[in-house]
């Protein structure tokens, strides 16, 4: 791809942004949409954890694929497509007559979800070749994360009060009509140096570890025993099944020499827990907020802003941070303030008191806002140019996993302990595990950041690189020869 000017690539960063504006406020816009579609469709817990797991699985299950062919067959290409099928599943959402249908409809969103946010960045890592200049793009870049979480429960709320959940759907059309005709001007298009085989198997393998593990999570609380450890086992089985065939394929799904580096490996491992944190923690507060304090959806969303706010500000101050000094400081403060949010959550029972509750959003929204610059960074940064797609589709993939897996478990432990009779009554200490479990997400992050990111780390990064530049060029070699 020929290196574009200053101003060139800085457009092409707002019209990567675009979508992951949309895919973004998503999440934060139909969990405040919950109790009103609970209450719309008569859906049960598991109902509500399947519109938004739904999505998520579909998505984490597809994105490496996306990834992977859109170096393969052309990036604009694949992003064009993702625009477009994302735009009308979000047309048949805000049509969707059942819950059933609503599940699958979300679906099809997420078929378009998985080829924009990682071939977005991929686009950006070929577009921004300067380290410096790149970290300060993936900082605008979780920027507007934090501006999808501020709008998102505002936006949301009032529609859901004025207008009713459906209406929720209507904001991803024009922002993806716009975005799909701006690319079709001003993003260039650029492909892998060398094109990587389909792995139907790898990504069948996957598809079943996901949905299978999601499905003993969530089932779990209202199901007989022996489907769930049949749905756990199967799961179980799947993985080692990948594991093993990965490693014996040439151009794997999965590239697990990816995970030689630590820091790689230890920003997968935080991109799960803290996005299971946030989709649990925001689970837990719409509910909370809606049908515990009994809040129309507006107001529960500016409860939330505290949280929102400081996501905003926190994510280009730790793109700069990444950019200037690594992402070691951002990850350690990130996993301090998580952990501090969900303890006194889980420990002190915030929620019970205005005070102590906006002080857990402050503190999450904190956390969260330092953890993703240094996520992405960590999992492009190092990696050949030409597998650029594959380290962005495995990064966002684990978000993608984390969310799913933070509804599925918080929801499941909620689901196991709240008493529909005293419904307002059992909440809050029906979800004090819940907390306890976001708690442990932000230690893990808190843990990981600091192993993953000294001395050692960044060695084993650098042997990593070095293996993978050599054999590409040993690839090339036998290509030519």
């Amino acid at each position: 791809m020929p290196e574009l000017s200053h101003r060139r690539r800085f457009l092409v960063l707002a019209i990567c942004c675009m979508s992951l504006l949309i895919v973004s406020i998503d999440t934060t816009v139909l969990n405040v949409a919950l109790p009103s579609l609970q209450k719309d469709l008569h859906a049960s817990v598991a109902g509500m954890q399947w519109t938004i797991d739904a999505y998520t699985l579909v998505l984490a299950a597809l994105l490496m694929l996306s990834g992977s062919t859109a170096d393969r067959v052309g990036r604009r290409k694949v992003f064009q497509t993702g625009l477009v099928l994302f735009s009308l599943g979000s047309l048949l959402c805000s049509l969707a007559p059942s819950l059933e249908l609503l599940v699958v409809f979300r679906m099809v969103q997420a078929v378009g979800g998985s080829m924009l946010n990682p071939v977005a960045m991929s686009i950006i890592t070929n577009t921004f070749t300067d380290p410096r200049e790149r970290a300060r793009a993936i900082g605008v870049w979780g920027a507007v994360v934090g501006i999808s979480m501020a709008a998102g429960p505002m936006v949301g709320g009032l529609l859901v009060d004025t207008v009713g959940w459906r209406s929720i759907f209507w904001i991803n059309l024009p922002v993806g009509l716009a975005a799909l005709l701006l690319t079709m001007r001003y993003v260039p298009e650029s492909r892998a140096a060398k094109s990587r085989r389909p792995d139907p198997v790898g990504q069948l393998l996957v598809i079943v570890l996901l949905g299978s593990l999601t499905y003993a999570i969530i089932e779990a609380p209202s199901s007989p025993a022996a489907r769930t450890l049949a749905f756990g086992a199967l799961a179980l089985a799947a993985l080692l099944g990948l594991v093993r065939y990965e490693r014996r394929r040439e151009e794997p799904l999965i590239d697990l020499r990816f995970f030689r580096s630590a820091p790689f490996s230890g920003a997968t491992v935080v991109a799960v827990s803290a996005f299971a944190a946030l989709s649990g923690f925001l689970f837990l507060s719409s509910l909370y907020l809606q049908n515990v304090r009994g809040l129309d959806a507006l107001h529960a969303g500016l409860w939330m802003l505290p949280m929102a706010v400081m996501c905003f500000v926190c994510s280009p101050l730790s793109g700069r941070l990444v950019a200037g000094r690594g992402p070691r400081l951002p990850l350690l403060i990130a996993g301090v303030a998580m952990t501090a949010s969900g303890v006194l959550f889980a420990a002190f029972e915030a929620e019970t008191s205005n005070v102590t509750l906006v002080a857990g959003y402050v503190l999450f929204g904190l956390g969260f806002g330092l953890v993703n610059a240094p996520i992405t960074n960590t999992a492009v940064s190092g990696m050949p140019r030409a597998q650029a797609g594959v380290a962005a589709a495995i990064a966002s993939t684990s978000r993608q996993i984390g969310g799913a897996l933070g509804v599925a478990v918080v929801g499941a432990v909620l689901a196991s302990g709240v008493r529909s009779s005293a419904y307002r009554d059992t909440f809050v200490s029906a979800s004090r595990p819940g907390w306890w479990i976001i708690a442990g997400c932000g230690l893990a992050v808190l843990i990981l950041g600091a192993l993953t990111s000294g001395r050692w780390a960044r060695e084993t990064a650098r042997r990593t690189a070095d293996r993978l530049e050599t054999a590409e060029i040993r690839e090339a070699v036998d290509v030519r020869g």
